[in-house]
């Protein structure tokens, strides 16, 4: 409510100071208040041309562009020091009133302007400075370029596309820790990943602004990693702390419950990170809050009924050849599997070749006569099922085979019980910040025993394309409504990373 009630003062701070700045230049003031034409009118004032119209219909330039008047609106009442400038792109709806109000100020016609000249130094310190701020608005509002640095959206998501991640399609979420380095994410440059670029003396309650929808299912998301709370800045994203301390618990005694062993060996380089500053991740948004998700021998059913797999996902199959004279690394490239694809089957060492592949390249490499079988392959349950959500014993899931699950969804109540808390245990401690403990066999929150809770949150269930080469909520649950960036919505760039050569044909392709 806050933050709807600062983003509401600041537009009528801006929209005040426009009155006046137009009964200053003459032109009746209630022009300042009809949208579009109050730009139209305020252009005019500032001596500028057609092409800034042009420039205000732009999405993210027209950031720069409103930036850039209040400058020129200084300009046309002879203001050009600095850091007053400065002062006017950072507080607008401060400085605009200021401006149209005092009366030591006054308007003075473009034509009739003195020549002014800055020297060089000044005019390459305004360029940075205005377009510093500019991006900063523009990275945490509107929109942010992110790399796909892993294989697990493939082949939907290609290693090396570069997309456009849109912030205003859900509302841009409220900076979270507001004391960042600016154009960072959480570390610093050139320090190795040691060096974090943010203080956490500041930490605001999350709001997000109104959006132009909901997340939709199917949607590429791009979030912050629910289980990147803490890390150990060894591996960063690689593996996330608590996967750490199970597998080197585990390892250490054979023995999954003694997890304070693995605790211990991971202690050092331990770092807790506010949600906005955790490693950003994209999957496909699987399932949405209040439903109920199962997964079956790799079909996901929402509420009961079977969802169709993204086109271009992928699952393992083992791929057999006819002859052992076949290069199959030229054969597998030639339909799209990657080098580090074919590599990681090669480790496996298993006369045959198990790859993650899509229908469509089932389909190639089942028409060719090289090829002797390809089959799909279903995982087994082993031990390795206790590194995936919830955690605990008793969940027998694979990551073909699991659940049922209840998504959770703002105001919904679900009974508590010593059976189902694991699934709900990080969400009511780590996400909603309540204590949690079991004492004599009774549930207490917040010290109260419990029988059942209420969500304030709505969550949501992540899936990479690739199913059998993804990190996602199989492994570490649900995604809350505040880790939520954005969605991805154009592949600006795209560069195959085993080749080097550019992907031309990925060039501006919207995300499906």
């Amino acid at each position: 409510m806050i933050y709807d009630l600062l983003l509401a003062l600041y537009f009528i701070g801006c929209l005040i100071g426009l009155w006046f700045v137009f009964k200053k230049a003459g032109v009746q003031p209630w022009k300042a208040l009809i949208p579009v034409y109050n730009i139209i009118v305020w252009i005019k004032i500032c001596g500028k041309r057609w092409p800034w119209y042009i420039y205000f219909l732009i999405p993210a330039i027209n950031v720069f562009t409103f930036l850039l008047m209040v400058v020129e609106t200084a300009k046309v009442f002879r203001r050009y020091g600095f850091w007053e400038q400065t002062f006017a792109v950072l507080l607008p709806c401060v400085y605009l009133p200021i401006l149209g109000i005092s009366k030591k100020y006054e308007y003075t016609e473009p034509s009739q302007l003195p020549p002014h000249k800055v020297g060089k130094v000044r005019d390459w310190l305004d360029a940075i400075v205005f377009a510093l701020i500019a991006a900063v608005i523009i990275r945490g509002n509107i929109l942010e370029f992110y790399k796909i640095p892993s294989s697990s959206m493939e082949k939907s998501l290609l290693v090396g596309d570069y997309l456009l991640v849109s912030k205003i399609t859900y509302g841009a979420r409220v900076a979270m820790t507001p004391l960042s380095f600016p154009l960072v994410h959480n570390v610093m440059p050139l320090t190795n990943g040691q060096v974090e670029s943010y203080l956490k003396w500041i930490q605001l309650p999350y709001h997000r602004y109104l959006g132009l929808r909901d997340v939709k299912r199917f949607d590429a998301v791009v979030f912050n990693y629910p289980d990147g709370d803490t890390v150990c800045t060894a591996w960063q994203s690689n593996k996330s702390y608590h996967d750490l301390v199970r597998e080197e618990g585990y390892e250490a005694i054979n023995n999954a419950k003694y997890l304070p062993v693995g605790g211990r060996m991971v202690e050092n380089h331990i770092r807790v990170r506010p949600v906005d500053k955790r490693e950003n991740f994209i999957k496909r948004c699987i399932g949405l809050p209040g439903e109920t998700l199962e997964i079956q021998d790799q079909t996901v059913y929402i509420n009961g009924a079977p969802i169709d797999m993204p086109p271009e996902a992928q699952v393992t199959y083992s791929v057999d050849f006819k002859s052992a004279k076949t290069d199959p690394h030229k054969l597998l490239r030639s339909v799209g599997v990657s080098d580090e694809d074919y590599q990681s089957a090669l480790y496996e060492g298993t006369p045959f070749l198990l790859l993650p592949l899509s229908k469509p390249m089932v389909e190639t490499l089942r028409g060719m006569d090289e090829i002797k079988s390809v089959e799909r392959l279903m995982l087994p349950i082993n031990d390795s099922s206790q590194l995936l959500f919830p955690h605990a014993y008793g969940y027998n899931w694979t990551i073909d085979d699991f659940g049922p699950i209840l998504i959770p969804k703002k105001g919904m109540s679900v009974p508590l019980s010593l059976d189902n808390l694991p699934l709900y245990q990080r969400i009511i401690e780590v996400f909603e910040h309540h204590s949690l403990e079991v004492r004599d066999g009774k549930i207490l929150v917040d010290c109260k025993p419990c029988d059942s809770y209420a969500f304030s949150m709505n969550y949501y269930w992540m899936m990479g394309d690739n199913r059998h080469n993804s990190a996602d909520s199989r492994y570490w649950g649900f995604v809350p409504e505040d880790h939520i960036v954005g969605t991805a919505s154009l592949i600006m760039f795209s560069r195959d990373k085993d080749t080097g050569k550019i992907r031309w044909n990925r060039f501006l392709k919207c995300v499906k």
